[in-house]
């Protein structure tokens, strides 16, 4: 356990000291170029596009988990800390939390007295036209991103990672690895325009239902105020996604505020567009709620670790190196 809470330290200490890596040598981005690569017509009808779909999903995940597992088992005889650090690294790559929140915060701040700037910088955050978005827009959109990557770039390759971490640190960085690369199929082939990416958005649905909610309690438990979980179930399905509206209407409804995509939906219709003063409030409701969500994980790597302890072998023994004694006395031959 103890070597949980010292991977997730450095992982997260790494986030608060670093950031997001560039993207020339970020991991992600890398799998990102994979990504690309296959998104293209494979077959002539759209019957076969889904068909291939179902294949790049079962399959594209599987080769950064790999390589994070495989990184992690290599560098484990290297030295006691060679695996934990690779590991940390592993999690740090595949997480975001500083970024998200300087970025969601510059945005804020920029909606006032510079609008045009504030949109440019949202597109870092969200896909959606912002050329007519007011200052107000922009500051739901940008909570809105901020509330709905809580869940993605956090909480989803958080959780397995602190689950796993206590029985093995190969299987939990492989296990965040994998949700990384299904939420990054999911942002790049998951579109209605895209048969190929049916089965990637499918797959991305089931794997981000606990932690969209699991999000969205934590956004709920940082406000102070638990009730806006249950307030939420009013607007958290009107969204397309059955996911995402969850941290969107938990962190709206504790907020007070509407959010909205222009056409496709509003949370808690009967509040205004967030002011500066909210959009402010709400980058701190947010890295709260990223405090709570470690917290949990820590909590949920204790019991595993509790439950787990009495069925994992000890292979100490069958891992040391045997040593000579050169204290023992040398064997003496006689010749004949």
């Amino acid at each position: 356990m103890l070597t949980t809470l010292a991977v997730l330290g450095l992982a997260f200490s790494l986030d608060l000291l670093v950031g997001e890596p560039p993207t020339a040598v970020h991991p992600v981005a890398w799998f990102g170029r994979l990504v690309d690569a296959v998104d293209r017509d494979w077959t002539d009808g759209e019957r076969g596009q889904r068909l291939v779909g179902v294949a790049v999903a079962a399959l594209a995940p599987l080769v950064p988990a790999a390589v994070a597992g495989g990184l992690v088992l290599g560098a484990t005889p290297l030295h006691p800390t060679a695996g934990p650090v690779a590991a940390a690294l592993g999690l740090f790559l595949t997480t975001s939390l500083r970024s998200l929140l300087e970025l969601t915060e510059d945005v804020v701040a920029a909606t006032d007295g510079d609008p045009d700037r504030a949109r440019e910088r949202v597109r870092g955050l969200v896909g959606r036209d912002t050329s007519d978005l007011s200052p107000a827009g922009i500051r739901s959109a940008a909570v809105e991103s901020a509330a709905e990557n809580l869940a993605d770039g956090l909480v989803a390759t958080l959780v397995p990672f602190a689950v796993l971490a206590p029985v093995s640190l190969p299987a939990a960085a492989a296990a965040a690895a994998w949700v990384k690369g299904v939420n990054t199929l999911d942002s790049m082939l998951g579109y209605p325009s895209k048969p190929i990416g049916t089965a990637s958005a499918r797959l991305d649905d089931l794997v981000m239902y606990l932690p969209a909610r699991l999000a969205a309690v934590s956004i709920a438990v940082a406000a102070v105020d638990p009730l806006a979980f249950a307030r939420a179930r009013a607007w958290a399905r009107t969204p397309p996604s059955p996911n995402s509206g969850w941290p969107m209407a938990t962190l709206s409804c504790a907020l007070g505020v509407r959010l909205e995509k222009a056409g496709v939906y509003t949370l808690n219709p009967e509040t205004e567009l967030p002011t500066l003063a909210e959009g402010e409030r709400a980058v701190a409701v947010v890295g709260r709620a990223a405090v709570v969500s470690i917290a949990v994980a820590v909590a949920l790597a204790a019991v595993v670790a509790t439950v787990a302890t009495p069925f994992v072998p000890d292979l100490e023994p069958l891992m040391a190196v045997p040593t000579t004694d050169d204290t023992a006395p040398a064997e003496v031959i006689e010749w004949a």
